[in-house]
């Protein structure tokens, strides 16, 4: 196990404490205790109280890199930030608003990265057939798995194609969010569910249409996880595509359903994960809530067995 108080190179998301701490000082003060210099301000159900920010980065030497927009909202139902895609122009007006706020918050703490994510489609019909999809997972057999990955691919091919206006919608809103803030840097993460509009197609898309130099690709190994348990592109195939547009990962561990589970207890093969991921990308240990310090300190030293 890592040693506590050991500074150490990773990064720890906020998500990690969930509502342990009710303020950014105490967590800060909690990660420097395991050894982290470098915070990311993650998505929890109440977002911390940021009083003593920048006092305590001062005393600690603590950073924060990045920051997932919708960190300053509360996690009640749908986030304004997930609808940049909407096709409905209030909803995309209010998602835009809600990522500027947090790229205003993100300049005053000295982050540079936004990690901005899609929604779902919002074709209803595509919607309800996705929840479809999904029940008969639950009770398939494995003698009739084989036709449902066959259905499952087919359905989020559709879902990608039918869905292009919400794409050119999501790149059109990061398109205006980069000529208004040309000192931040906005990475795009993919969806977990089928029907969610970022999807190996569509990140692909989105990657092509806007500039390398303003926008990048972040890594989640759980989500990416979930996407390959049902039969759609695994790890090997997103990091080989877009490995060299990464500019961070979420680090966790994932088993069948579970996902942001300590590192080293799950089904994730780290070493192919190590393989592609770039040295300069940003190294953040997203693990949920419910797990320790000691399970984040031995999350910590797997990472390091396993060249991270």
């Amino acid at each position: 196990m890592a040693t506590p108080g050991i500074p150490n190179e990773y990064t720890l998301s906020t998500t990690c404490f969930g509502n342990r701490l009710a303020s950014i000082q105490d967590q800060i003060f909690a990660a420097v205790g395991m050894g982290f210099r470098r915070l990311e301000l993650g998505l929890t159900e109440t977002p911390p109280s940021m009083d003593g920010l920048d006092d305590s980065c001062r005393e600690t030497g603590v950073t924060i890199p990045s920051l997932v927009a919708g960190c300053r909202d509360p996690l009640n139902g749908k986030m304004a930030v997930e609808r940049l895609g909407s096709l409905d122009e209030d909803e995309c007006d209010r998602a835009l608003n809600s990522v500027r706020r947090h790229v205003r918050l993100a300049r005053t703490w000295g982050c540079r990265t936004v990690v901005v994510r899609g929604s779902k489609i919002e074709d209803l019909a595509l919607r309800a057939e996705a929840k479809m999809i999904e029940a008969r997972t639950l009770t398939c057999s494995e003698d009739n798995w084989p036709e449902l990955a066959d259905d499952v691919q087919d359905f989020v091919h559709r879902a990608q194609a039918s869905s292009q206006r919400q794409i050119e919608q999501y790149c059109r809103s990061l398109h205006a969010l980069m000529k208004e803030d040309a000192d931040v840097f906005f990475a795009v993460e993919p969806g977990r569910d089928i029907d969610d509009l970022l999807g190996y197609e569509a990140v692909g898309w989105v990657l092509d249409d806007l500039p390398a130099e303003r926008l990048g690709y972040w890594h989640d190994v759980g989500r990416i996880h979930m996407r390959e348990q049902m039969s759609l592109p695994p790890q090997g195939k997103w990091l080989e595509s877009f490995g060299s547009r990464m500019v961070g990962i979420h680090l966790q561990d994932a088993a069948q359903d579970e996902t942001e589970m300590p590192l080293g207890l799950g089904e994730v093969d780290f070493k192919l994960v190590a393989e592609f991921t770039p040295k300069s990308a940003e190294r953040v240990l997203d693990i949920a809530p419910r797990h320790g310090r000691a399970e984040i300190l031995s999350s910590v030293q797997f990472l390091r067995d396993h060249g991270f």
